[in-house]
């Protein structure tokens, strides 16, 4: 096998498998490519596993009209999308003069004054928590964050 055949297997392994392919007059350069190559493959893992601090960016806040009669319905969903760090609490939305013909479970959402609606009851929203409720309006409110307790 040559040493070309040799590099051109090692290049579709493993870095360790790699490394140990190599032989004759290129050693050190072909070490010196699988160093490379396992330290940025070592690296990209790295970046996985780094935990980092829940924002405001990972509270998804989505809506969606029901299709139904009478009085148009709204699918509203929030979901905790951080995977790392604590749940957040005391999560707030803008939500102007929310109200609804439909009852909205006030543990669920619960608008406290004018644009300013709590989720959850306070409570933590957990990863991948979903909060969902529907309500009945003319009219599709916008909802956005407005703060929460990150820890």
């Amino acid at each position: 096998m040559t040493q070309r055949e040799r590099l051109e297997i090692g290049t579709t392994m493993e870095p360790s498998k790699f490394f140990h392919l190599a032989h004759g007059d290129h050693n050190q350069s072909v070490a010196a490519l699988a160093t490379k190559t396992e330290q940025a493959h070592s690296s990209t893992h790295r970046k996985l596993l780094v935990h980092g601090t829940c924002t405001n960016r990972d509270i998804s806040i989505s809506q969606s009209r029901d299709s139904s009669s009478g009085i148009p319905q709204y699918i509203v969903q929030i979901v905790n999308t951080c995977v790392s760090g604590c749940a957040p609490s005391k999560i707030h939305l803008h939500c102007g003069w929310f109200a609804s013909a439909r009852i909205v479970n006030p543990r669920t959402f619960k608008r406290l004054s004018y644009d300013d609606c709590l989720v959850n009851g306070g409570n933590p929203l957990k990863t991948s928590q979903i909060i969902r409720f529907t309500y009945s309006n003319s009219f599709m409110y916008p909802l956005s964050f407005k703060s929460a307790k990150f820890c």
